[in-house]
C-alpha cells in the first residue's frame, strides 16, 4: 500500500512572511527615494522570486543598475529581519505531525531564494519532517516550471498523478498542473479566493487539517 506524497509552497502556505517582506522592501524603496507600498499591495507582488519582486515594487522603467542595487540591499536587510514577525499559520504543526504519523512523504518547493528557504525550514521545522527542500537557485527554473516538482516526485518515489501540490497562489496551481499533480489551494495565504478560483485548482481548503481528506492510501 502506497500513499500520496505532498509538495508544499512556503510563503503564504506554511509560514506567514508578508509583514517582514513588506517592511524590508519598503525600507529599500525609502533608501532609494522611491514610492513605498501598503502591506495589502505586497500580497500581489510576492510569489515569483526576489528579482521579480524588486521589478514589481519599483516604478516602471527603473534602470537595471538601480534594480540590482535594490536587490542587493533587500537581500542584506532581509538577512537581518526575516524572522521579526513571521510565524507558522495555525494548524500547520498539527497537520505535519499527522502526515508524519501516516508516513506521507512531504517536501517544500519555494520561489524564495534557497538560502532563505533553508533558514525558515531550520527555524520552524527543526525535526526535519521534509524529505527535501528547494528554494530558488541560480540556473534552475523556478515555479511555475514543473522541472523541480517532477524531480521531487522522483525522489519521493511517487508518480506525479499520485501527488498533491499545495500552495496559496496561481503560481503554485500552475506548477502542480504542469507537473500532472493534484492541486490544492489554501485560502489563508496571500491571494484572494477569487484569484484562486480563477486558476481552477482541483480543491480549495480553508484550514490545514482539511488537507487530510485528500491524503489517502492507494490500492
Amino acid at each position: 500500500m502506497s500513499h500520496l506524497s505532498i509538495i508544499f509552497d512556503l510563503d503564504g502556505t506554511l509560514v506567514d512572511t508578508l509583514e517582514d517582506i513588506a517592511e524590508t522592501a519598503n525600507a529599500v524603496l525609502t533608501h532609494h527615494s522611491l514610492p513605498v507600498h501598503t502591506l495589502n499591495e505586497y500580497r500581489r507582488f510576492i510569489g515569483d522570486g526576489l528579482k521579480i519582486l524588486i521589478e514589481r515594487i519599483t516604478p516602471p522603467g527603473t534602470e537595471q543598475h538601480l534594480l540590482k542595487a535594490c536587490y542587493r540591499m533587500f537581500f542584506q536587510l532581509y538577512s537581518e529581519n526575516w524572522q521579526n514577525t513571521c510565524h507558522l499559520y495555525d494548524g500547520i504543526d498539527d497537520l505535519l505531525l499527522n502526515l508524519k504519523k501516516q508516513g506521507i512523504g512531504i517536501a517544500v518547493l519555494s520561489n524564495k531564494p534557497h538560502a532563505f528557504t533553508k533558514l525558515f525550514i531550520e527555524k520552524f521545522f527543526p525535526g526535519e519532517p521534509f524529505a527535501c527542500v528547494y528554494g530558488q537557485r541560480d540556473g534552475v527554473a523556478k515555479k511555475p516550471d514543473p522541472t523541480v516538482a517532477l524531480a521531487i516526485a522522483e525522489r519521493l518515489g511517487n508518480c506525479p498523478r499520485n501527488m498533491l501540490f499545495v500552495g496559496d497562489s496561481g503560481i503554485d496551481i500552475r506548477t502542480g498542473k504542469a507537473a500532472g499533480m493534484t492541486t490544492v489551494a489554501v485560502s489563508w495565504g496571500f491571494c484572494s479566493i477569487q484569484a484562486l478560483r480563477e486558476e481552477n485548482p482541483d480543491f480549495i481548503i480553508n484550514s490545514p487539517m482539511e488537507l487530510l481528506q485528500y491524503v489517502r492510501p492507494l490500492a
